[in-house]
């Protein structure tokens, strides 16, 4: 039987196959970004009551829950993609693992913030660790396989650029939901009250309801993927015949992708620190209430949306690596206003909106341009030597970003106690709050510095010996691209 070329995906298609990172967005939202808000909230703006209970009794287990749990999940990502990549299932070698990854995943997105017992307690913190880990685990047997069909799916740079940009609108999409945890929160408990007075407790189930909302809409979203996509009929689907190791360890020999990982391992611990950072930013730099965290995001993305089109249109001219230095200045300076919160001669709105409108452009770049780099570099490889193997590019990558974000869980809650005297730092231990802002300013700089390396690594990637590889695949029939992979 003469072998065919795959079937380009038709537009409605790839809007299906976008959703699910809508989904998957979405369901990370909370864990990304609200485990030291939940589990050791912060005393809320000009009051000395806390947001909700306390559930933890030494604040430093968040971070050592959710550093190991991402140390868990990077060393996952490589297992999992190897596995994807050798599946030979009728059902799709990726599709499989979005169907099993999926459920588990949207259903812990929210049992994380369900802790067992009132007040902090020891089981609570062992329910804190085996949640966490197994939602890292099913989110990557969800996530790792969905980032291989952008790959497989787009036949080309330029509809790989395409399909990066569109998942990059629709992860958008979903952090900008959840970003709005807050305010629906507000909504939630007002509600709950009945007109009386909103307790901590009542805080606490409006955003358990809340993550529970979104928790289910997200897998409605995973699913989506899994339903209208058949890999057999629009894939460029190929079996890797490399173990896991073998595999991860012929990805970062290849120059280009040790490069640009290792920066992407610094920009996820820069930016893992503003997220976790945004409420605490918000409420003891420019003294707002915590709402207002929300606001700006919200603006923040909506801003972004602006230049997802115009990136895409910019950096075929350009080239992705010159859009990407840029992307990476402009975070720096940035993260260097967010540590002069409180300083500058402005009105703290002012202050907290201008730094905002600045970082979407960047969060732009940074959501749609890396995916797309990956991609060219997992398609050169294949070309240069026959193993196509996507998903243990993707597996690789995540596991560097992952890494990143796991030095970020463990430094926070240490960094953000900087400058208490000898008593107020066992109180924060304890689990209170710190009474300086000079830790919380400290996380700022450090994400300044991180984006700072990040940039200077990330100019060792040789975008035009990629392209250049890859553009030699178009002189190849499909007949002769299967001989090479065989």
């Amino acid at each position: 039987m003469e072998a065919t070329r795959p079937l380009a995906l038709p537009l409605w298609k790839k809007i299906m196959y976008a959703l699910g990172q809508f989904g998957w967005s979405l369901a990370s939202y909370g864990v990304a970004n609200l485990l030291v808000y939940f589990y050791s909230p912060p005393t809320q703006a000009g009051s000395s009551g806390r947001m909700f209970p306390v559930f933890i009794a030494a604040a430093g287990l968040i971070g050592v829950a959710g550093g190991v749990s991402r140390i868990f999940d990077a060393v996952t990502d490589p297992l999992i993609a190897g596995l994807s990549d050798r599946s030979r299932s009728p059902f799709g070698r990726r599709r499989k693992f979005l169907l099993i990854g999926a459920i588990p995943f949207s259903l812990l997105s929210f049992l994380v913030f369900f802790p067992p017992v009132a007040g902090a307690s020891p089981l609570n913190s062992v329910w804190l660790f085996v949640t966490i880990i197994l939602f890292y685990l099913f989110m990557t047997i969800y996530v790792t396989p969905f980032f291989a069909l952008l790959s497989e799916l787009g036949h080309a740079p330029d509809e790989r650029l395409q399909l990066s940009t569109m998942i990059s609108i629709t992860w958008a999409l979903g952090f900008m939901v959840g970003s709005q945890v807050y305010g629906i929160k507000d909504g939630l408990a007002t509600t709950l009250a009945a007109g009386g007075v909103i307790t901590p407790e009542i805080g606490m189930q409006a955003l358990q309801i809340t993550l529970v909302i979104f928790g289910l809409v997200a897998l409605v979203l995973m699913l989506l993927p899994v339903i209208f996509i058949q890999e057999r009929k629009y894939c460029e689907a190929h079996v890797s015949l490399e173990d896991s190791f073998q595999a991860l360890v012929s990805a970062f020999k290849n120059r280009n992708f040790r490069v640009f990982a290792i920066s992407d391992l610094s920009y996820w611990l820069a930016v893992t620190f503003v997220s976790t950072g945004i409420s605490f930013y918000v409420i003891m730099l420019l003294k707002l209430p915590e709402a207002v965290a929300s606001t700006m995001l919200l603006v923040m993305f909506l801003c972004s949306f602006l230049f997802y089109i115009p990136i895409g249109i910019i950096a075929k001219k350009l080239g992705k690596k010159r859009m990407m230095i840029i992307a990476f200045l402009v975070y720096i300076l940035a993260t260097v206003l967010v540590s002069l919160w409180g300083f500058l001669p402005l009105n703290p709105l002012l202050q907290g909106y201008l730094v905002m409108i600045i970082i979407a452009f960047p969060m732009a770049v940074f959501g749609i341009l890396p995916n797309a780099i990956v991609a060219d570099i997992a398609d050169a490889e294949g070309i240069q030597n026959g193993n196509f193997k996507a998903a243990i590019f993707f597996g690789a990558r995540t596991f560097m970003s992952k890494l990143g974000q796991s030095l970020t869980l463990f430094l926070f809650p240490l960094v953000s106690t900087i400058g208490l005297g000898a008593a107020q730092t066992v109180n924060a231990v304890a689990g209170d709050r710190p009474t300086t802002v000079l830790g919380v300013r400290l996380t700022a700089i450090i994400a300044a510095v991180g984006l700072l390396v990040g940039l200077l690594l990330f100019l060792g990637y040789n975008e035009k010996q990629v392209l250049k590889i890859i553009g030699s695949k178009e002189k190849l029939s499909f007949e002769e691209l299967k001989a090479i992979e065989n």
